[in-house]
C-alpha cells in the first residue's frame, strides 16, 4: 500500500472550474478504492461546498504566517482532505484564481507559494500530522513549487507532476516574487525562472521525478512547438519521464441506464428507448419533432481552442442539410452573437442555450445523434467520452486525447467493430464539413450507424484503468 499525498487547487465536489477538478474528485477515490492510503491537501476557498465535518487540525508557522490545517472528507467516500486555511489568501467570493470580472487576483504567487509551502511540510512529515507519504502527487501549476522546494529535502517522498493544460503556466514577474523567500538555489533559467519571469509549472516540470500528462497524444504533442507553449524543450528534454495517462469518466454519474436528468432510461440492449431523449431535446429546444433526422449537439466554452469558429465557418452549409443543431455554452461574445444570429436565420434547425446547465448537457447527451467536438487542442477532454457510452457518436479533430479515445467509422473500423465516431485532421472548417457529411450519410444507414453506437457503448472509459496505470507509476518511483 502507498501512502499519497495529492496536491490539487480544486476538487469536484467540493470547488471547480474546469477539468482538473474532475480529476482531483475521481483519481483519490479510485486509487482509494485499489486499497491506497490517500489524501488530498487543497486551499480552504470561500466557495468550498463541503458536506461532512469540518475539524480543527493543528495550525503551522510558515514565513511569519500561522496558517490552520482543517480536514473534512471528499463526499461519498472516505478519503480525507486537509483544508489549507488562512483567510487573508483564500476567504474571498466566487472564483479560486480569478476576481469577479474576471482579472487574476494580485497576490496569486503569494497565496499559491503559501499552499505549496503548507504541502512541503505535510510531505516531510513536519505538520503534526502523524503521517507521512511516500508519493506526492501534484497537479498543473498552483502546485507546481512543490517538487521545486522538495528537491532540497534529504529523505524526500517521490514526486509526479501532472499537466492538465500546459496553456497556464503560473507565470509571474520578477518583481512579484521578492515576498516569497525562494531559496536563492531554485531561481536559474534551469529552475524556475522562465525569461526573466517566474514560472510556477517549470517547478513541476524540472524538479518532479516523473511528469504525467492526461493522454498519451498530448504528452508527444507537448514536445512541439505547436503545443509546447514554449516549454516544448524542457520536455523534449524530460521525454524518458514524461507518460501520457488518460483520464476516466464519473460512471456513476454518466450512465444512460440510471441518469436522473435524462427524459427515458436506455442502455446497449435497450437502444430503441433514446429515441426518447431526441424527442425531449427537440421539445425542450421547440424544434420539429422528426425521428428521421440527425440531431447534432455540442456543449462547451465558446472560444478558439474548442474550434468554435471551425463550426461558424461551415454552420450555412451544415444547416443546408436535413439535419438539426443544438448547442449549450457562453464564451467569445463574438461568437456567442454569431451563433445567437444563426438560430434567429434556422429557427426549425438550431438552438442555443447560453450558459451551463448540467441537467441539460446530460439530456443532449443522451438526446443527440452526434456530437461536436472539432477542438484545435484538448489535453484530455470528456464529452466525447460520455457521448461514447450514452451511443452519441462524437465528430472530433485528431488531437490529443480526441486522437487517443475516437476510433473514425472507416470501412476497415466498421468491419472489425472498432468504429466509434467520425475523426478529421486538419484544423479547418471544409475539414470538419466533411466528416458531418461522412456521419449524415452513415446516419441514413441505420444497420451500420447501430453497430457503431454499440462499439461506442462497450468501450471502458473507467477511472479504474487510469488508476492502474498511475500506481504502477508510484510503484516505479
Amino acid at each position: 500500500m502507498k501512502k499519497i499525498l495529492f496536491v490539487t487547487s480544486e476538487a469536484h465536489p467540493l470547488i471547480k472550474t474546469g477539468g482538473l477538478a474532475d480529476v482531483s474528485g475521481s483519481l483519490p477515490k479510485a486509487l482509494a478504492e485499489l486499497g491506497q492510503d490517500v489524501r488530498i491537501i487543497l486551499p480552504n476557498y470561500q466557495a468550498l461546498k463541503t458536506q461532512n465535518e469540518v475539524r480543527y487540525v493543528c495550525t503551522l508557522r510558515i514565513d511569519n504566517r500561522e496558517v490552520n490545517i482543517l480536514e473534512t472528507l471528499m463526499p461519498d467516500s472516505q478519503v480525507p482532505v486537509w483544508l489549507v486555511d488562512f483567510a487573508e489568501f483564500f476567504i474571498r467570493p466566487g472564483n479560486p484564481y480569478v476576481d469577479a470580472l474576471g482579472n487574476s487576483w494580485p497576490d496569486n504567487a503569494d497565496r499559491f507559494a503559501l499552499f505549496c509551502r503548507i504541502a512541503v511540510e505535510v510531505a516531510m512529515g513536519r505538520a503534526y500530522l502523524n503521517w507521512q507519504p511516500d508519493v506526492v502527487h501534484c497537479n498543473d501549476w498552483q502546485s507546481g513549487l512543490v517538487p521545486a522546494l522538495l528537491s532540497l529535502e534529504p529523505d524526500r517522498p517521490g514526486t509526479i507532476f501532472t499537466i492538465h493544460n500546459l496553456a497556464y503556466q503560473g507565470l509571474f514577474t520578477a518583481d512579484s516574487i521578492r515576498g516569497l523567500n525562494l531559496p536563492g538555489q531554485l531561481w536559474n533559467p534551469e529552475g524556475l525562472e522562465f525569461f526573466h519571469m517566474l514560472s510556477f509549472i517549470k517547478g513541476g516540470l524540472v524538479y518532479s521525478d516523473r511528469i504525467t500528462t492526461v493522454s498519451p497524444t498530448y504528452a508527444l504533442e507537448i514536445q512541439t512547438a505547436a503545443y509546447g507553449c514554449g516549454l516544448e524543450g524542457l520536455l523534449g528534454y524530460r521525454k524518458d519521464q514524461l507518460t501520457g495517462i488518460l483520464n476516466g469518466i464519473d460512471l456513476a454519474d454518466w450512465d444512460p441506464e440510471t441518469d436522473g436528468h435524462i427524459a427515458r432510461h436506455y442502455g446497449l440492449k435497450s437502444l430503441a428507448n433514446k429515441l426518447e431523449n431526441k424527442t425531449a431535446l427537440q421539445q425542450r429546444f421547440g424544434l420539429p419533432i422528426d425521428n428521421q433526422i440527425p440531431l447534432f449537439g455540442l456543449i462547451g466554452r465558446l472560444v478558439e481552442q474548442k474550434g468554435i469558429d471551425l463550426i461558424i465557418g461551415c454552420l450555412p452549409e451544415i444547416l443546408s442539410m436535413n439535419v438539426q443543431f443544438v448547442l449549450l455554452g457562453s464564451g467569445d461574445k463574438d461568437f456567442e452573437q454569431r451563433l445567437q444570429n444563426l438560430g434567429h436565420v434556422y429557427p426549425d434547425k438550431m438552438a442555443v442555450a447560453q450558459g451551463y446547465d448540467e441537467p441539460l448537457a446530460h439530456l443532449i447527451e443522451a438526446g443527440a445523434d452526434v456530437f461536436l467536438m472539432p477542438s484545435r487542442f484538448e489535453p484530455c477532454g470528456l464529452n466525447q467520452m460520455y457521448s461514447q457510452r450514452y451511443g452519441t457518436l462524437p465528430i472530433v479533430r485528431k488531437t490529443g486525447g480526441l486522437a487517443d479515445t475516437v476510433v473514425d467509422a472507416l470501412p476497415d473500423t466498421i468491419a472489425s467493430q472498432t468504429a466509434s465516431g467520425f475523426v478529421f485532421n486538419e484544423a479547418s472548417s471544409s475539414s470538419l464539413l466533411e466528416a458531418v457529411k461522412r456521419a449524415v450519410t452513415l446516419y441514413s444507414d441505420k444497420k451500420a450507424w447501430k453497430s457503431i453506437q454499440a462499439n461506442a457503448m462497450r468501450k471502458d472509459f473507467s477511472w479504474r484503468q487510469s488508476a492502474e496505470q498511475y500506481l504502477s507509476l508510484y510503484e516505479s518511483l
